[in-house]
């Protein structure tokens, strides 16, 4: 594989300059937006200018927390232009955890639309900065870092800018100023942060450059013979790496035309496939069942030839149907994880059915994989359950101001420990058997019980409590709390579930609630959080979810 050695920013000039009157990014839906690559990359320099006007410079941190509006992937590339730090947020996320984001994340601009389904992003805001008059220079006790806030939107709000206001702005920096402010760029700066737990304590940044995700999403697309002449369905969240690197770096990278859906919706992706004639749609195996399953399904024409369907184990029969109903006939799986930018392993168009549905495939070029003895690190052979390790290009930089949570992640030798159990068979396919870490998938969504447990805590009817991920036909994983209470106090499932919602972000909610006297332990006082997934199958008699063969 040849390797791109450049920017994202210097990347984008190329492929506009190669490709200028290729359309670059059509809205089917809910935004008047189709752009050519020449317009689209003329547009993210005027905000880069923009951005530079309003003080943002190289290293800065600049956050953007919105769904899939055309103003993210320009605020990626504005950002990719001048060499600021774009770090994304979770559209989910409420105050408690966007507090702790911009705060740790050092953010000095937040890019943001007015809110996302019942939570105002602007009413957050308001409340982290109550002394917000000053929108050229926001004063925050919680905040220290945030200095401005843009809207993008059409309401406009006090304190804040609005998006329409940057495109006068761009003008008061000349072309000289914008090319002085553009130099002294290397591919392995860092462009992006993106925020994972780990097992332990609060979210980490993960700091990714741009020759991690530039040539992880060149990787991801080769696999799947991506062209100028297809056109990408973005229905995943572009603040994921999903929608980051697998979706927009996979078609910057081959000129291929990207159609991004505001929010997944079955019947607004559907009408996209069909409408903008895609030849490729990424999801969660919970996104390609809701459309499977639509009352409205046969009613449209596809246009499908290949895809992803990751983030979370995918059933062999969901890909099969995918394959036979859509005619995805060269759908891949990718495995990875935020930290690894995030692909390690991808199948490809050419491999059989059975290798598609079964495994996650082969390590990319320029990755080197093995698998572990997760006690010993004795590397072990075909057939052996251990930990997967990943060593290459795409490995982070790091955690960003957490440099032991970061040892304890890549060790010395620079290989990354992902806490996944796989399998690798003779000819180098890899399958996922299961996580050391307690991680969750819910639908695509890694979700991290210590946080959930650490914030349960906090009630003040609260003794003790357990998070587990237990099996589910729709999410492949969903979330059960063991909450012991303190002693006299009357606790329902309705309360815990409802003090969540108040302050997490809705998939983070427990689906189901336990309440119970004691954990089970083993003779170190250790808590077994595999007999208490053991309870909950019996409890919840979820049998018929558990026995689901995944790849």
């Amino acid at each position: 594989m040849d390797f791109i050695n450049m920017t994202i920013g210097d990347w984008m000039d190329k492929v506009a300059a190669e490709n200028p009157d290729h359309p670059a990014v059509i809205f089917t839906h809910d935004f008047d937006y189709t752009r050519t690559y020449k317009e689209f990359n003329d547009e993210a320099h005027t905000i880069a200018k923009a951005f530079l006007k309003m003080g943002i410079k190289k290293g800065d941190h600049v956050a953007i927390w919105a769904t899939n509006y055309p103003q993210w992937q320009l605020t990626l590339f504005a950002c990719a232009k001048i060499g600021a730090v774009l770090v994304t947020v979770n559209t989910g996320y409420k105050i408690h955890e966007a507090e702790y984001l911009l705060k740790q994340s050092d953010t000095k601009m937040l890019v943001m639309c007015d809110g996302f389904k019942d939570t105002s992003y602007v009413e957050i805001m308001n409340r982290l900065c109550p002394n917000i008059e000053d929108r050229a220079n926001i004063e925050s006790k919680r905040l220290p870092v945030l200095k401005k806030i843009v809207t993008i939107d059409e309401e406009t709000h006090e304190g804040m800018y609005n998006w329409r206001e940057l495109y006068d702005m761009s003008r008061d920096i000349t072309d000289e100023e914008y090319a002085e402010a553009r130099k002294g760029q290397s591919p392995h700066d860092v462009i992006n942060m993106q925020y994972t737990s780990g097992t332990t304590g609060f979210p980490k940044g993960v700091m990714l450059t741009h020759y991690n995700i530039l040539n992880n999403g060149k990787t991801i697309g080769d696999r799947m013979k991506f062209t100028k002449n297809d056109r990408l369905c973005i229905t995943v969240p572009l603040y994921h790496c999903f929608g980051l690197v697998l979706a927009t770096m996979a078609s910057i990278t081959h000129a291929t035309t990207m159609v991004p859906v505001k929010y997944y919706s079955p019947i607004k992706v559907l009408e996209a496939l069909q409408n903008a004639k895609c030849t490729a749609v990424h999801g969660v195996p919970t996104m390609f069942i809701a459309m499977l399953e639509h009352p409205r399904f046969k009613e449209f024409k596809f246009y499908l030839r290949t895809g992803i369907m990751a983030g979370s184990p995918c059933p062999i029969k969901v890909m099969q149907q995918v394959v036979d109903d859509m005619g995805m006939k060269e759908i891949t799986i990718v495995y990875g994880q935020t930290e690894a930018s995030p692909g390690c392993t991808q199948t490809t168009t050419d491999d059989t059915l059975e290798r598609r549905v079964s495994t996650v495939g082969r390590s990319f070029p320029g990755v080197e994989t093995k698998i572990i003895d997760p006690e010993t690190g004795e590397t072990l052979g075909p057939g052996q359950v251990g930990e997967f390790c990943a060593r290459g290009y795409n490995v982070m930089k790091g955690y960003y101001k957490m440099p032991e949570a970061t040892a304890q992640a890549i060790d010395s030798e620079g290989w990354l420990h992902t806490g996944d159990l796989a399998t690798v068979d003779e000819e180098g396919y890899y399958k996922i058997t299961g996580r050391i870490k307690d991680m969750i998938i819910r639908g695509g969504e890694n979700i991290y019980p210590k946080e959930i447990e650490d914030f349960i805590y906090t009630h003040p009817k609260v003794s003790d409590v357990q998070v587990v991920g237990v099996p589910s036909k729709a999410y492949g994983e969903e979330i059960m709390a063991f909450v012991i209470p303190k002693e006299g106090e009357d606790l329902t499932e309705k309360e815990i579930k409802d003090y969540v919602l108040g302050s997490m972000a809705k998939h983070k909610v427990p689906s189901f609630v336990s309440f119970i006297k004691e954990f089970p332990m083993n003779g170190a006082g250790k808590i077994l959080k595999y007999k208490l997934r053991e309870m909950a199958i019996e409890e919840k008699d979820l049998h018929d979810a558990a026995a689901i063969e995944t790849a």
